[in-house]
């Protein structure tokens, strides 16, 4: 994949985009590009793609290593899913140390830092593909960071971001609702 092509800004995602940013992103896409030029002060970001997270975990390897260490998981067993969620997201975290992911989210953070000054502060939320569903959402299961701080303190949040996708409770969401636990894929804005 091109240096690219795992950033969009919210200026270039409508609702269209939702399979490839998320609900949330997409709707931000939506409100920036709507208000902006009306004069509302809605503050520009960026998301990284679903493929971000796919890529990455395809060429580490990592469905398989996932799919074996859930496969058959009990919710009730409450310290074996927290061995095996642990486990699932050291996976993920490890996985998504990518330099080319490192080096489109610093290029992007510096675009940030020229349009609102030096070390800005971003947060860091998921929007993941099967979020915010007719019947189901998956509001409070996924990891969001505030406050953040440089690029390297991004692509940190990010990777942690990432990796929530297997916390505990998502985990036992995902069981409780019938969801794969494979067919959500994380973007971020």
């Amino acid at each position: 994949m091109d240096a690219s092509s795992y950033i969009r800004w919210f200026g270039d995602i409508c609702l269209a985009d939702v399979p490839l940013v998320g609900g949330k992103t997409a709707s931000l896409g939506e409100l920036y590009s709507a208000l902006t030029p009306e004069g509302v002060k809605v503050p520009n970001g960026f998301a990284l793609t679903a493929a971000a997270y796919r890529d990455a975990l395809t060429e580490a390897g990592a469905w398989d290593k996932l799919g074996r260490l859930l496969a058959g998981v009990d919710k009730r067993r409450i310290a074996d899913l927290a061995r095996r969620a642990a486990a699932a997201r050291a996976i993920v975290y490890a996985a998504t140390d990518r330099e080319d992911l490192r080096d489109q989210v610093r290029q992007a953070y510096r675009q940030l830092e020229q349009e609102y000054g030096r070390n800005v502060a971003v947060a860091v939320r998921s929007s993941a593909t099967a979020e915010d569903l007719p019947t189901a959402s998956f509001a409070g299961q996924h990891d969001s960071f505030l406050n953040i701080r440089g690029a390297d303190g991004l692509m940190e949040a990010c990777r942690r971001c990432f990796a929530s996708l297997f916390t505990d409770r998502a985990i036992s969401y995902r069981i409780d609702n019938g969801f794969d636990h494979f067919k959500s894929r994380c973007r971020l804005p």
